[in-house]
């Protein structure tokens, strides 16, 4: 029986590949390498996590109603009998309450949307701190930053879905937001909510949006980031024998296939279990959407968040003088709100998408780079991405500062105070503190590469001398402490020529210069092959 089953599905294979010539495809990605790392399941969980997503929101889509039709409640949840609410709220409480497995269904979408844009977060910030966005990538890191916007365009679509008193309000939020852009802001509110907020429209535009262009645009992105990845070969951490010209790791058919396979299980469990303990978005606690109240202590997702804290601690006022509300030619300006919720973000997430065309023309480092960096030895990109996350870490505690005010028993204008300072000072000394671990961890690598391990046995020579017994490194371990560039400060030609004529393009090149300078002035070099012998011979 065995053998003619084998005999049926290799005459199937043979036919499919006659007339589509797939085996040779099939050979060549299943003989692809892949290095073998923990943080490269990073991005695997987050397409896991998006494949949960798409099933769950076939169950989901079956049975929410995506309209903004007012009626009277009638279900079994005795708190909302006889209220009135849009249907898109309405089946979301019969989807809850009355349809078989509805509530596991919506939690397993909503967690799973959360560790969706988790984990692309921490992908990418792996890949920014070991510079595995450098050439020939930078489209790559292009395409996952898009990844990222669009997950959180996705998270909110939906969180707004069900219309709900909290859901609202974040929308109510966005509406005001998108008014404070000059000009332009009142028209594109007007085609947003079909007319004055809330309007009639906005639900079913971002159901729309939520299960039709959003999921279609993060599918092409996810197959677009895949090809790349295959074209472009893996990247892999430093190592003994691997360089920018190889990849050392598994084959992808059939030992990396089993693992994904069998990890991807493990994820769906994960967002399973948590989904069934641990209640998210309870909109019955919270009813249907009503312009009059607001909820106290709410936030929305944490992935929007900044923006919240963006807010809350701009002030209406500079300095107790300047007003950051301004009139000009019977326009209103609002400052305090566009400042943080459109100017900030945009400038924030526009140094992200651009940052490694930054880098690269700042350092000069322009050359193909497949092996990653390790982070103590690149401390400027380091540190400007933990003063990054610690920028974003203060917006994020501005806007649960009313729950730390309550928790704490402090002042809540005493905490805004505080946090509006330090949304200036903590990132700088974040920079700073990181750049010293970083060289300091630099200098500890240099030590072990010439003097070797501490043992702690001591040793006493003949002629009385104690000394302490170190172990040298092995060729591996030596190789990962001293396999990265030493690149030197950029150097330029003085400013006048020796005709006493100043030099056209000095003050650009001096630009470059103080660039250079940023990024490499403070460097320890690597350990050379001629100070590893005379260290060896001093210890001999």
């Amino acid at each position: 029986m065995g053998a003619r089953v084998n005999a049926v599905a290799g005459g199937t294979a043979n036919w499919v590949d006659e007339r589509t010539s797939i085996g040779g495809f099939v050979k060549f990605f299943a003989r692809k390498l892949f290095p073998d790392h923990w943080s490269f399941m990073l991005g695997e969980v987050a397409l896991y996590s998006f494949i949960v997503l798409l099933l769950s929101g076939v169950f989901l889509t079956a049975f929410f109603v995506p309209s903004m039709t007012i009626v009277t409640y009638d279900g079994p949840l005795a708190t909302m009998q006889g209220v009135e609410m849009s249907e898109a709220f309405a089946s979301t409480l019969h989807m809850s309450f009355e349809v078989p497995g509805g509530l596991l269904m919506r939690q397993i979408h909503h967690w799973a949307a959360l560790l969706f844009t988790a984990a692309i977060l921490t992908h990418m910030a792996r890949i920014f701190f070991t510079g595995a966005f450098r050439k020939p990538r930078e489209l790559n890191w292009l395409v996952g930053f898009t990844l990222m916007i669009l997950s959180l365009a996705a998270g909110f679509s939906g969180y707004s879905l069900p219309d709900d008193v909290l859901s609202g309000n974040g929308l109510r939020i966005i509406e005001g937001v998108t008014r404070s852009i000059p000009i332009l802001g009142e028209y594109v509110s007007y085609w947003m909510f079909g007319g004055e907020f809330p309007g009639e429209a906005l639900i079913p535009r971002l159901f729309t949006m939520h299960i039709l262009l959003v999921p279609g645009l993060i599918l092409g992105l996810i197959a677009l980031h895949l090809f790349l990845v295959f074209l472009h070969k893996h990247t892999q951490y430093p190592g003994g024998g691997r360089t920018h010209k190889n990849v050392v790791g598994l084959p992808l058919f059939p030992v990396y296939t089993a693992k994904a396979g069998g990890f991807f299980f493990v994820v769906f469990g994960v967002i399973a279990l948590v989904s069934a303990v641990f209640t998210i978005n309870p909109v019955w606690n919270y009813g249907p959407y009503d312009p009059s109240p607001v909820s106290a202590g709410t936030q929305p997702d944490w992935y929007m968040l900044f923006i919240d804290g963006g807010l809350r601690l701009m002030p209406g006022w500079l300095f107790d003088v300047i007003p950051t509300e301004w009139e000009l030619w019977g326009y209103t300006i609002p400052m305090n709100v566009l400042v943080p919720a459109v100017i900030m973000p945009g400038l924030f997430f526009g140094f992200l998408a651009l940052y490694p065309w930054i880098e690269a023309w700042a350092t000069g480092d322009r050359g193909e780079k497949h092996v990653l960096d390790r982070p103590r030895n690149v401390p400027v990109r380091t540190s400007l991405g933990v003063a990054i996350i610690t920028f974003y870490v203060v917006l994020v505690l501005e806007a649960c500062n009313d729950i730390i005010a309550i928790l704490f028993h402090v002042s809540l204008n005493d905490l805004t105070l505080f946090l509006r300072v330090a949304v200036f000072v903590l990132p700088v000394l974040a920079y700073l503190i990181t750049r010293r671990i970083c060289l300091g961890l630099q200098r500890k690598d240099r030590e072990l590469v010439l003097h070797g391990k501490e043992t702690g046995r001591i040793v006493r020579h003949a002629h009385g001398e104690y000394v302490e017994v170190h172990e040298p490194l092995d060729e591996h371990e030596r190789w990962i402490l001293v396999s990265y560039d030493d690149i030197a400060p950029l150097e330029i030609a003085p400013e006048y020529n020796d005709r006493g004529v100043r030099r056209k393009g000095y003050k650009w090149d001096r630009f470059k210069q103080g660039l250079s300078r940023f990024y490499f002035e403070h460097r320890i070099s690597p350990v050379t092959p001629q100070e590893l012998e005379e260290a060896k011979h001093a210890h001999h």
